[in-house]
């Protein structure tokens, strides 16, 4: 897509679209343990179809995984420090390609991805204004943040705890921060990732359009 004058990322830093009557506000789409596949591409597009300037760093270094236990093994040995440097080069990348270089960016993560937002927004907390997560926890202090936070849930989530979305609760309270947590009835984890097998069509519709709204009102 047309990038209006703003230079986009170099090829293989992940995946950069930008609407096509010019930059928009920028959003960093973290993605889940599955890598930069097909849907998070197309979740990346629908960003752009909204307004925003969209980059997607790939964090697994171009592997994508369909086996949760393939999957799981390749996020335990992923270099955590080579990942946090990338996604640090990314949002510096995304705020040159936006519409104001110089304004925050939102953050979408999914996952493991949902965990590095939360911690992107901690740790660097002049460059991220909006966090949106799905399914996807953090244990580290979140005072300093200066963000907004809209945390979606499942109700069924072997991965995340009861315990770590009370924790994460208390963490932004404690810190002063505008957050909503949105808890989806009947869901599993994944539910709004298409391809994965607890997709619910009808949750993630109702997730997207929070998400996109939320985003909407924060970065505009």
């Amino acid at each position: 897509m047309a990038d209006q004058g703003r230079t986009p990322p170099p090829s293989g830093t992940g995946y950069f679209i930008s609407p096509s009557e010019g930059p928009g506000p920028g959003v960093l789409l973290l993605h889940s343990f599955w890598g930069l596949n097909r849907a998070a591409k197309d979740t990346a597009n629908e960003l752009s179809d909204a307004g925003f300037t969209v980059l997607a760093p790939d964090l697994l270094d171009g592997a994508t995984h369909e086996d949760a236990d393939a999957a799981f093994a390749a996020l335990a040995e992923t270099d955590m420090n080579v990942v946090a440097s990338l996604i640090q080069s990314s949002v510096s990348i995304l705020r040159r390609a936006s519409a104001d270089p110089s304004a925050p960016i939102g953050v979408l993560g999914y996952g493991p991805g949902a965990s590095w937002a939360l911690w992107l927004s901690a740790r660097f907390t002049d460059e991220v204004s909006t966090v949106v997560t799905y399914y996807g926890a953090q244990s580290i202090p979140m005072n300093g943040s200066n963000a907004s936070y809209l945390c979606h849930w499942a109700e069924t989530d072997e991965n995340v705890s009861d315990l770590e979305v009370a924790d994460l609760g208390l963490s932004l309270q404690m810190a002063k921060r505008d957050f909503r947590f949105e808890h989806h009835e009947g869901t599993v984890d994944g539910f709004a990732e298409t391809g994965r097998p607890g997709y619910d069509g009808e949750a993630a519709a109702v997730a997207w359009r929070q998400t996109t709204e939320f985003l909407a009102s924060a970065l505009r």
